[in-house]
This record gives C-alpha cells, sequence and structure tokens, in this order.
C-alpha cells in the first residue's frame, strides 16, 4: 500500500485520523462495497503506525457497520454511509471485477508490482536498468534536437511513425533480420506485443508452447485469450526441439513461445546448433512461432547467435524487441517484424485498442537508432552488466556457495538460483521482504520451480547486491535450522 500521505491533526488521536480517511475513501467510492481492505499489518506500514493503533481504528468502523471481518479471508467493506440510510444498495463492484475478460495477477505478482515502487528496498527483483545507467544528458539532447524538428503531429498511421520503422527495418539487418518497414508494427512495449497476437492470431482454446520455466507463467495474457499454456523441457543450450513434435500433437491451433537470449528467468542463452534445429522442427510442423527477443542487446562475454528470425524465410517467426530493456522502459517503445498479412492485421487491432504509441516517443527512439547514440549507450551498458555480474557471482560464491547452485549468465539480468535445503519459497520471500529485500520466487514461472529464486543483478546497486545476498544467506541459514 505504501506510506499514506495523511495530515495530523494535533488535537486528534491518531487512530481517529485513520478512520476518518477509510470512511472518506469508502464514501468516495475508492474502496467500494464488497472490496477487501488491506491487512493491519500494512495498514499499519501505510500510516506508519502502530498495529494495536489499527486495530482500534478497524474496531471502531466494525461498529459503524461499515466493515466486517471474515474468518480466514481478510476484512471487507460491507456498507456505506449512503448504503446505511438507502433501501436500494449500489452495485457490487465485486462481482463486475471478477467477472472481466482480463484476469488478475497472480496474488504473489500483484504483490511484487506494489513492493516494487518502494525505494526502501533491495530490488533483486527488477528485470530493468538501473536509474544509474539511464543516459540523462544523452536523452535530453536527443529530445532537444527532436523538439528542433517537431512540427504539429496528431495520430500516427496504423503500423507507427515510418522512420522508426525505417530505422528498425536497419537495425535488424545488422544481426540478419531482413524485415520492410511495411512488416514492421510498432508497439507499446513487448508485452502489448503478447497481448496484440493473443487476441488478434489465436482463437480460443490454442495452444502456446512455451520453455519450462517461463516468464509467460507469471502473466496471465494468453490465459486470460482463452489459450492454454504447455511447458517444454530446456537444459543448458536452451529449448529441446525434440519436445515440440510430441506437444504439437495436441488439437486446435498451436503456437510455440520462446526467449533465445538470455532467458527470462533462467539467464539460458539458446545455442546457434539448437536455434537451427528449432527452426527445422517450425519448418517441418508448420508451427508458427514467437520470437521474444528484448534482451538480445545485453550480451556481456560475446554477440550471441543470429536470431531464429535471421534463419525463417517461410514467415513462421513473429520476432518481437523493445528498448525498454536497454535504454528506457518509460518510452514505451517496442516492435513486431513478421509477414506484411499479420502485422496489418496486428496494426488494426492496435488502432482498436489505443489509436498508436505516443508519437514524441517514437521520434525520440527514431532519434536514438539513426544517430549511432544507441549503439554507443550499449557499449555502456555492457561494461556495467559485466561488473554487475562480477559482484553478484562474488558476493554468491562468499555467502552461498553451501547453499544454493547457480550457472554464470553470459548476458541478460538474470540468474537462477537453485535453493538447496527444503523450505518454503513463500516464507522465505515474506521474510526477505520484512527484512528489506525483495525477491522473486521460482514458482511464479512455473510450479515445477518452487526451489528456485529468480535474482536480478540489473537494478539495485553494487552495495545493495552485496548486502542482499548477504540477508538471504542469513535467511536461509535460519530457516534451515528450524
Amino acid at each position: 500500500m505504501g506510506n499514506i500521505d495523511w495530515k495530523r491533526k494535533k488535537h486528534s488521536p491518531k487512530y481517529q485520523q485513520i478512520v476518518d480517511i477509510i470512511k472518506e475513501k469508502i464514501a468516495n467510492g475508492e474502496w467500494p462495497i464488497g472490496s477487501k481492505i488491506p491487512s493491519q499489518r500494512q495498514l499499519a506500514e501505510g500510516f506508519n503506525v502502530n498495529r494495536s493503533t489499527v486495530v482500534t481504528a478497524l474496531e471502531e468502523l466494525m461498529a459503524d457497520g461499515l466493515i466486517e471481518g471474515k474468518m480466514g479471508m481478510g476484512t471487507f467493506v460491507v456498507n456505506n454511509t449512503w448504503t446505511l440510510l438507502a433501501t436500494n444498495p449500489p452495485p457490487d463492484w465485486k462481482e463486475h471485477v471478477k467477472s472481466g475478460l482480463i484476469r488478475p495477477s497472480q496474488s504473489t505478482v500483484q504483490q511484487i508490482n506494489q513492493a516494487e515502487s518502494n525505494t526502501n528496498l533491495i530490488q533483486l527483483s527488477k528485470g530493468e536498468l538501473s536509474k544509474d545507467l539511464f543516459p540523462l544528458d544523452t536523452m535530453k539532447f536527443v529530445m532537444q534536437r527532436v523538439s528542433e524538428e517537431m512540427q504539429a503531429f496528431g495520430y500516427e498511421e496504423p503500423k507507427g511513425f515510418l522512420a522508426l520503422r525505417e530505422a528498425i527495418s536497419d537495425y535488424l539487418k545488422t544481426f540478419g533480420v531482413q524485415a520492410s518497414p511495411a512488416s514492421i508494427l510498432i508497439v507499446s512495449g513487448a508485452l502489448q506485443a503478447l497481448q496484440l497476437i493473443s487476441v488478434g492470431l489465436l482463437p480460443r482454446g490454442s495452444t502456446v508452447l512455451l520453455e519450462q520455466p517461463s516468464y509467460l507463467y507469471s502473466l496471465r495474457v494468453f490465459q486470460s485469450a482463452g489459450m492454454k499454456l504447455t511447458g517444454l523441457p530446456i537444459d543448458e543450450h536452451g529449448l529441446m526441439p525434440s519436445s515440440v513434435f510430441e506437444s504439437k500433437k495436441q488439437k486446435g491451433r498451436v503456437i510455440l513461445y520462446s526467449i533465445p537470449c538470455f532467458h527470462n528467468p533462467t539467464g539460458i542463452l539458446m545455442s546457434e546448433n539448437r536455434r537451427e534445429e528449432l527452426i527445422q522442427v517450425c519448418k517441418k510442423e508448420q508451427l508458427p512461432m514467437i520470437e521474444d527477443d528484448i534482451y538480445r542487446e545485453l550480451w556481456i562475454d560475446e554477440p550471441p547467435p543470429p536470431p531464429l528470425k535471421s534463419k525463417d524465410k517461410h514467415g513462421h517467426v513473429l520476432y518481437i524487441g523493445s528498448l525498454s530493456k536497454t535504454l528506457s522502459p518509460g518510452l514505451r517503445i517496442g516492435w513486431i517484424a513478421g509477414p506484411e498479412p499479420v502485422i496489418e492485421r496486428l496494426s488494426d487491432i492496435k488502432m482498436q485498442t489505443d489509436y498508436g504509441s505516443s508519437s514524441l516517443s517514437q521520434r525520440v527512439a527514431a532519434e536514438w537508432l539513426t544517430s549511432g547514440l544507441y549503439e554507443q549507450h550499449l557499449e555502456c551498458v555492457r561494461e556495467q552488466l559485466k561488473i554487475r555480474r562480477t559482484v553478484i557471482l562474488e558476493a554468491l560464491e562468499i555467502y552461498l556457495k553451501d547453499l544454493a547452485t547457480w550457472d554464470v549468465p553470459k548476458g541478460g539480468f538474470f540468474i537462477w538460483l537453485r535453493i538447496l535445503p527444503k523450505l518454503s519459497m513463500s516464507e522465505l520471500c515474506a521474510k526477505a521482504l520484512s527484512e528489506g529485500v525483495l525477491l522473486n520466487p521460482g514458482d511464479i514461472y512455473g510450479q515445477e520451480s518452487n526451489h528456485y529464486l529468480r535474482l536480478s543483478y540489473g537494478y539495485a546497486s553494487l552495495k545493495d547486491l552485496k548486502k542482499g545476498i548477504c540477508k538471504i544467506s542469513h535467511i536461509i541459514r535460519k530457516l534451515a535450522k528450524r
């Protein structure tokens, strides 16, 4: 919930101030009838008061008939000041929330998303670059240059700003992907690309094949569209093509989703031979594929093999790229490259959804790509990632050598940490959070991964990386002794 900005009244008890604020939220409809209010612990942290103060406030609200506690479920809003007087109750928004098309995120994922805005935590969960690596001065320069050439602009054409699509087309050629501007769609990040594909290309009941574990398991985008997720085994070389043959036999339409470069969450880099095998399987089985390549430019040791899309001569692969992981998630610029009829279909859906990504962001992105500044920035990012990887590996060796196993990533943000003592990952993560460290438990990427943690070394400071690993070590040792 975060700290709440509330005005303290000198002559009013703290509990009464909390009562007044909660009543105001209920009366204004921010907390409608049927909604679950934050826990006592969350309220105490949010208001920065003792738990006993919160308990006193809640007891008064219950006495007023506004909230009600349900055993084992929490505390819910059951009335507001108007419904206590009215004969006809207002609509139950809780039922509408439940019946929406888009499924809610897993509760664990929701909690992590909320906690990631807390700047007081050591963020070992965030899959993004540290703010220290944001090229502020260069971004100001780029935006100044864009503003000098700016003219009045409105909605872009459905596929996006032509100059940006031309720049992306030229950039993709540098690693072997041939995609004309007409076969590229600008999207607001890779997640929107997946959303467009899920609603625009796949009928309900389709099957999505993917690595197990996978980032996709932490999302609801395909399940919300009525898709089934089927996990395929992976090894140190990436997804195993032999498993695709058996899975392809499933009824209905089937599509393959893969993150071949510095896979999320495992960090695995798919080998060149494995890529060749996989594209041959897709060709033989007439299996369409989504290649999520947003981590490609984050290599540390050496450039990764060419994309699967570079080997695609029959239009089997939809290729997703983004500037969110390499430059700034705030730009909200990504792209899909694929067969023109598919791009036409997806662009139509995007226009129905948001009528195009930000014109300003698209012009800024085009300037980064065409000026050569993006490549210069990537060189700096790789240098910093190498330093960060060294720091976290040294910390793991010092504090967790006897408690966990891990592989050395060749790029990206992530280390897939297998915890050796048998203990609850949810308890470990909850305890870590209480001590100021935010972690991603492995089971949000697949139930079979409940002995893992996904550690990110891209966001936290070098000092916090060491401190966070040290704290994790102490927590694991304490839990393992019980």
